[in-house]
């Protein structure tokens, strides 16, 4: 059962939004679509990246975006997560202070020879706040085992809390092996799962990711900058997230900007410098902020339609998006688009429970499906009483043989 809104009341429910179906993968900068006048996406001088909406979860852009690479230090920004969440949780506090421990004694883990570093010594007692800066800002290997330790025992055991929120966070093609990220036998990550796991830091440990921003970090006068020299680029609006190299993984970048009320996330892998990986996020965050927009043409809890509603104590329901719909549309065609919805069943029948799907929602642009939201019930009907189902019942029926 479609039903499409009128022009006015679609204007009065401010849903003017659109996207365009535009070929956005693999393109050149020369493709043009001439409709939208939006570029393709500039050539990335990358092994893997994607580019996607915060919001919305739109893909923007992306190349080999689920191949399987080594993550290098990628990987702290799930080590971060873990530490996020059981600050969050409460299991451990920013205060704790940490005796480190061996393990974490870059001279004596011939591992980390050469590596980035807090320059941790055992017998050290630090606050967890400081072991967190360390393994943002510093990339430090010897601070992530110092804190790995202290929230699950062993590396080992946080390793499988590592992996834990891989599977939580549906990430398909990322294994964790160590909780630092130096190379390893059987780990693995993508451009798109990475850019997943800094969704997830965004959205789940806010607290955390603040720290991202922070430009640099002293610890036993030992003072060391950011490794994202985005955070420095007066264009962008970047604060965070995390960089990485190996020799096999080559240089990797996943960064986050915003543009008023719009975030994008981009994850490059397998550069070829500390600059490069830079400066091709650059061209793929400046290209989306410069052609793109996010909205939000449906807020949660506000009525979208009305539908009448059979065997109720009321007469209808009300329909909408249970959250805030986004959408990520080109800049400047708002007024193109247009919504209808689909019942799942030709009849709504109680009772119904709130948040309920009933239905979809559909918005188009040119006559296609561009984007779908679920559309739910926002006011719970119950069953009415045993007269009025009769009532409905007779009406139900002269409605069939008439319709």
């Amino acid at each position: 059962m479609n039903k499409v809104m009128s022009h006015l009341l679609f204007r009065r429910l401010a849903l003017s939004t659109l996207i365009a179906l535009i070929p956005l993968s693999n393109s050149h900068a020369d493709d043009v679509n001439l409709k939208t006048m939006i570029p393709g996406v500039p050539q990335i001088d990358a092994e893997t990246y994607i580019l996607i909406d915060y919001n919305s979860g739109k893909v923007l852009a992306e190349q080999n975006a689920d191949t399987r690479r080594d993550p290098a230090s990628l990987t702290k920004m799930m080590t971060s997560y873990v530490i996020g969440q059981a600050i969050k949780s409460g299991k451990i506090t920013p205060n704790d202070i940490i005796t480190v421990n061996k393990d974490a004694w870059a001279t004596g883990n011939p591992v980390f020879k050469g590596s980035s570093l807090m320059f941790l010594k055992p017998g050290d007692r630090v606050p967890v706040s400081q072991l967190n800066r360390g393994i943002i800002l510093q990339s430090g290997n010897d601070a992530c085992v110092a804190m790995a330790d202290y929230v699950a025992g062993s590396q080992d055991a946080f390793v499988g809390l590592m992996n834990n929120y891989v599977k939580a966070l549906g990430l398909q093609n990322t294994q964790f092996e160590t909780v630092h990220g130096l190379d390893a036998p059987g780990q693995y990550s993508s451009a798109r799962d990475m850019a997943l796991i800094g969704k997830a830091l965004i959205r789940d440990v806010p607290e955390e990711y603040a720290t991202y921003k922070e430009r640099e970090f002293t610890f036993n006068n030992i003072r060391q900058m950011n490794r994202n020299g985005l955070l420095w680029d007066t264009g962008l609006n970047v604060d965070g997230i995390k960089t990485g190299h190996t020799d096999s993984a080559g240089f990797n970048l996943v960064a986050s900007a915003t543009d008023g009320p719009m975030r994008l996330i981009s994850a490059v892998m397998g550069g070829h410098s500390p600059k490069g990986r830079e400066s091709e996020t650059r061209k793929l965050l400046t290209w989306g902020f410069r052609f793109f927009e996010t909205v939000a043409p449906l807020k949660g809890g506000k009525e979208f339609a009305a539908e009448p509603v059979w065997f109720g104590d009321t007469d209808s329901v009300k329909l909408g998006v249970e959250t805030d719909a986004y959408l990520t549309i080109p800049r400047g065609r708002m007024k193109d688009l247009k919504a209808s919805y689909t019942l799942n069943q030709k009849e709504l029948h109680a009772p119904l429970a709130k948040g309920q799907q009933v239905g979809t929602i559909n918005f188009q642009l040119d006559g296609k499906t561009i984007d779908q939201h679920p559309l739910v019930v926002l006011n719970q009907v119950q069953e009415g009483n045993i007269f009025s189902r009769l009532v409905d019942y007779i009406k139900l029926m002269f409605h069939h043989w008439f319709a």
